[in-house]
């Protein structure tokens, strides 16, 4: 199966005018084949963003590695970084900004065809739009190649959103919280076709979410990994997460999600909360664990201290969590 990203070891630190840099994410690992989904969930502000965006070709990165196809997404130049930026696309979180309201649902488009594929007589060019309208769900295709975004509601926009990506035949695409402005009726009619889409032309997808809800209905059978303050602090698969959570992060989060309908229906686990302590910062980081002075398990005398790594607790599963150290 081709590997479509390579992330090792990844950091990104952002300059300040006085001061040390600002480390927002370190030690980030994962792999994303052809096909496959990578949920990344935690609260807003731990850095998803900032990751989707590295994996978008969108912002840059200081220290480790992020491989397209086997190559150094900071060492493209030329063509390879053009083939590189129309492979990976990216779905923004407002449809009410990212499309033009200057142009009409066809020419939205039918733009990166010309421009990427080079297609550029206009019976083709209908041909194709109605194509990747029909693909997600704009139907029929007479109703809304002529209308303005403004015309459209909030689900309408993200579907041409994402028919403008799919003109570029995406190898990965980022989805960052794609649902979230749109109407809760309408996510998980959006997301199912997403999956459709995965299905049928076997793209990859990078999904964030601070939704638990939503991150496990779409990566359902895939793999999910728990972000806060920069780092990956549990990858598994998305089942196993949800029913098995390790970290005490993860833990608290999914028992936060006890309200949402049938988040925890196949987890054994009760609730758990988190100690009402000063909240970290990416400015004021603590010693050792970021979440020590949170955790309701942290060990005196390590988790103040020590950094912990990721420890493999078996089937895949990663904790980076001093109470999964072997004994």
């Amino acid at each position: 199966m081709e590997k479509i990203i390579e992330v090792s070891g990844l950091g990104k630190a952002f300059p300040q005018k006085r001061g040390n840099p600002v480390t927002v994410l370190r030690d980030i690992n994962f792999t994303i084949a052809a096909g496959q989904t990578l949920c990344v969930m935690g609260e807003s502000g731990c850095g998803k963003t900032t990751l989707g965006k590295i994996i978008a070709g969108l912002s840059g990165y200081t220290s480790g590695s992020c491989r397209f196809c086997g190559k150094e997404v900071s060492q493209l130049r030329g063509r390879e970084w053009s083939e590189f930026r129309e492979s990976v696309q990216m779905i923004h979180q407002n449809p009410y900004e990212s499309l033009n309201p200057a142009l009409m649902v066809f020419d939205i488009i039918a733009n990166p065809i010309k421009r990427h594929r080079k297609i550029t007589k206009i019976p083709a060019l209908y041909d194709e739009a109605a194509r990747l309208l029909e693909l997600v769900g704009l139907t029929p295709v007479e109703d809304f190649v002529d209308k303005y975004p403004a015309h459209l509601s909030g689900g309408q926009r993200q579907r041409v959103s994402i028919a403008r990506v799919l003109a570029m035949h995406p190898k990965l695409i980022v989805v960052d919280e794609a649902t979230s402005m749109i109407d809760t009726s309408l996510r998980i009619n959006l997301l199912s076709t997403l999956k459709q889409i995965q299905e049928q032309l076997n793209v990859a997808y990078f999904f964030i979410t601070h939704d638990l809800a939503l991150g496990k209905y779409f990566a359902k059978g895939q793999r999910a990994m728990v972000m806060y303050l920069g780092r990956a602090v549990e990858a598994a698969g998305m089942d196993e997460l949800v029913a098995n959570p390790r970290h005490p992060y993860s833990r608290a989060i999914i028992s936060a999600a006890v309200g949402d309908t049938g988040i925890l229906e196949d987890s054994g686990f009760h609730k758990y909360e988190l100690k009402d302590a000063d909240i970290a910062s990416f400015h004021n980081m603590p010693a050792g664990c970021p979440l020590h002075p949170r955790c309701p398990e942290r060990i005196s005398g390590v988790c103040g201290q020590d950094m912990p790594p990721l420890y493999e607790v078996g089937g895949g599963h990663q904790v980076a969590c001093h109470l999964c150290r072997e004994k």
